[in-house]
């Protein structure tokens, strides 16, 4: 091994990767530090007129909140940026996350203009977020809509059978095993599973109509799970302007009172994640070694 041929070299190398890499956290401490330090130092010597606006994107099945709540929070902190775009584009996701994104926007709305961007695909969850902004822009062609609840789930209980599967259920109440994918189901809990469904329903009617600023019989009449092109939403009022991203910057930044050309801005790397990553990838499997050789072999035989 080239450690025990070159015993010297190969400490001196070690300490050199040893030592780049603090050296990379040095900096990443300097740069977090002197960005802070310019964000809290010449914030306040914005002229009137100026400022920025805060992309948050939304990206794919709305499984948790918390990256996109903490974004959105940030930008709203930050003196800064004027106005926030939401760029969405999700086919929707489960209901808590969805109603958390909701619930923060309607907050931040109170001091900042929050526009909505639907991409490609802005729908159920999707839009239930988008409907608690100030505006929505969407291409002609986005699909968004879909206003509604589904829950469903397979049931194996034949299958089971054919291979000699029986189930064996213990539980502390008639309804703690309700969905059980190994039998049928029962219509009190049919009863019971699309009670649930409704409620959710009605509040996902509520908040959107509420969002809109328009009645909730209104809404509900777009809210029976259909899907609608932007130019549809748009005839229907489900939507405000048809446009890219760009254009709900150029919006947002009218609304916010920002003069000029105006700069859209996304969220800053989390530069501890970032060094943690890399120190991660450069100590892979602990085969320093051999990385080591790897990267010297053109200056070492």
């Amino acid at each position: 091994m080239f450690s025990r041929r070159h015993p010297y070299l190969y400490f001196i190398m070690v300490s050199c990767a040893i030592g780049s890499i603090f050296m990379i956290s040095a900096m990443g401490i300097i740069v977090g530090g002197g960005a802070a330090l310019v964000n809290s130092g010449f914030a306040g010597i914005e002229k009137k007129g100026e400022g920025n606006v805060g992309i948050v994107e939304i990206n794919g099945a709305i499984i948790s909140s918390k990256e996109i709540i903490d974004q959105i929070k940030d930008f709203r902190e930050k003196s800064s940026i004027k106005a926030i775009v939401v760029r969405i584009n999700s086919p929707g996701g489960s209901v808590g996350p969805s109603q958390e994104i909701y619930r923060e926007i309607i907050k931040t709305r109170k001091f900042k203009t929050v526009i909505a961007s639907l991409g490609s695909v802005a729908a159920s969850g999707g839009y239930y977020a988008a409907s608690s902004c100030d505006g929505i822009m969407a291409n002609p062609g986005t699909i968004t809509g879909s206003i509604g609840v589904i829950m469903e789930y397979a049931n194996f209980q034949e299958l089971a059978e054919k291979i000699g599967l029986s189930p064996v259920v213990i539980k502390s109440g008639e309804f703690k095993d309700i969905g059980s994918p190994m039998r049928e189901i029962s219509e009190n809990e049919r009863s019971i599973l699309q009670g649930v469904v409704d409620e959710i329903h009605m509040q996902f009617v509520r908040d959107a109509a509420l969002g809109r600023n328009i009645e909730t019989e209104s809404m509900a009449k777009y809210a029976d799970g259909r899907i609608y092109t932007g130019e549809s939403a748009l005839d229907l009022q489900l939507i405000d302007r048809l446009g890219n991203l760009d254009d709900a910057v150029e919006w947002a930044g009218e609304i916010a009172g920002i003069e000029g050309k105006v700069k859209a801005v996304y969220p800053e790397e989390d530069k501890a994640e970032f060094l943690r990553k890399l120190v991660q990838s450069l100590l892979k499997n602990a085969d320093i070694s051999s990385a080591l050789s790897n990267y010297f072999r053109f200056i070492i035989n």
